[in-house]
């Protein structure tokens, strides 16, 4: 017996879409949650990181091993407003999927997950273990959510992590690092005719770019799972006025790590490069301000198993497991795991994420539902 219709668990997953936490006011999800959580007898708490963010945590089952389940709740802005053919912050059925903002990216993942929990608890079928839901601020921007949870120590004894990210029917278990990273070049101001008067702010960072691309994209380092590091340059300014030598100039940067390049080696290279330019007369500062670890689990293990037999019963076809190019709040929530630790990202969604018209297939969103109860009661047996 469901607790939940079917057009109450559409209903659930319109207010989530309903709530604007564009890169922000995840605290209004949480709460939302929280009370959904509390209608049904289950205890979720908030752990704040500012007015307006929070992350939540809630958990069923008593005693036993520790499946943790995450997803984000913050969305990324809708964009320009004129090009969607609905309100993005409305959920709208049309043909048989569902539209609006964090759809796929991923309302719909988190919504499946929290609704799963519920029912399983109605249901009395944890006979075995607990199943701990970690609900994450600013995954989009920063992944701050999953390293407070980290450094809270919420998965110290976690046994298992599901991403519930949208993998649709696809499994993942590995994924690359992202590493950001800031350089700020100072010179000497001078008039175009005269530059010996100045120092051009923009010459080392130029210089230190070409050595870059060669030093990353012409690596042997190379990842048989994964492929190889993905180095570019993102942002360059500098200068004011096309006949006056640049005082300031500065670049960023984005590194897609692997583990055999990893993030610590990626950031030594480009130090490296900075302390030459250094100490040819440069004034370059360097600042990595953000870096998240690649994560590579085993391709086999239970839970990517009961989960590759379960989803094929709701795909009809067999589900792939693969390795993604893009990030998951997984590089913070693994970090101190033992390379065997089970992980897999498997969530509804399609390609999607971040687009204009972002939806999902109502279908897979209401299956997700019932293939986590199944799985995440079945893991734990």
């Amino acid at each position: 017996m469901s607790v939940f219709s079917e057009a109450e668990k559409i209903q659930i997953f319109a207010d989530l879409v309903k709530i604007k936490s564009v890169n922000d006011d995840e605290t209004e999800v949480a709460q939302y949650l929280q009370r959904l959580f509390a209608d049904h007898g289950i205890q979720a708490t908030l752990m704040p990181l500012s007015a307006t963010r929070s992350n939540l945590v809630a958990e069923i089952g008593t005693t036993g091993p520790v499946l943790g389940i995450s997803g984000h709740m913050d969305v990324v802005t809708p964009g320009d407003l004129d090009q969607w053919d609905t309100d993005p912050f409305v959920l709208t059925e049309k043909a048989g999927k569902l539209y609006g903002r964090g759809a796929t990216d991923m309302k719909s993942g988190l919504a499946a997950m929290v609704i799963a929990m519920i029912e399983i608890n109605a249901a009395h079928t944890l006979t075995n273990g607990r199943i701990r839901l970690m609900a994450t601020v600013a995954e989009e921007v920063g992944e701050t959510g999953s390293q407070h949870f980290y450094e809270a120590g919420t998965m110290a004894d976690v046994d298992a992590l599901l991403i519930g990210e949208p993998s649709g029917y696809n499994i993942a278990f590995a994924h690359k690092g992202s590493i950001d990273v800031r350089i700020k070049s100072t010179g000497k101001a001078a008039h175009s005719s005269m530059p010996e008067q100045g120092y051009n702010a923009l010459d080392p960072l130029i210089t230190l770019l070409n050595q870059a691309n060669h030093d990353f994209r012409e690596s042997d380092r190379h990842s048989e799972l994964l492929g190889d590091l993905v180095f570019n340059a993102t942002i360059v300014k500098g200068g004011n006025q096309v006949n006056s030598i640049p005082a300031q100039a500065e670049t960023e940067m984005n590194i897609r790590s692997i583990p055999e390049f990893d993030n610590v080696a990626a950031i030594e290279t480009l130090q490296k490069l900075v302390d030459q330019q250094n100490a040819q007369g440069a004034k370059l500062d360097m600042s990595v301000f953000m870096s998240q670890n690649p994560v590579q689990s085993p391709k086999d293990t239970k839970l990517s198993n009961l989960a590759a037999k379960i989803g094929e019963t709701y795909a009809g076809q067999p589900i792939p497991k693969v390795a993604i190019p893009a990030v998951t709040d997984a590089s913070n929530l693994l970090k101190d795991k033992p390379s065997d630790f089970p992980f897999i990202m498997f969530g509804p969604g399609n390609d999607t994420p971040h687009q204009v018209n972002e939806n999902i297939d109502k279908k897979m969103y209401l299956d997700f539902i019932k293939l986590y109860e199944e799985l995440f009661v079945g893991y734990l047996k």
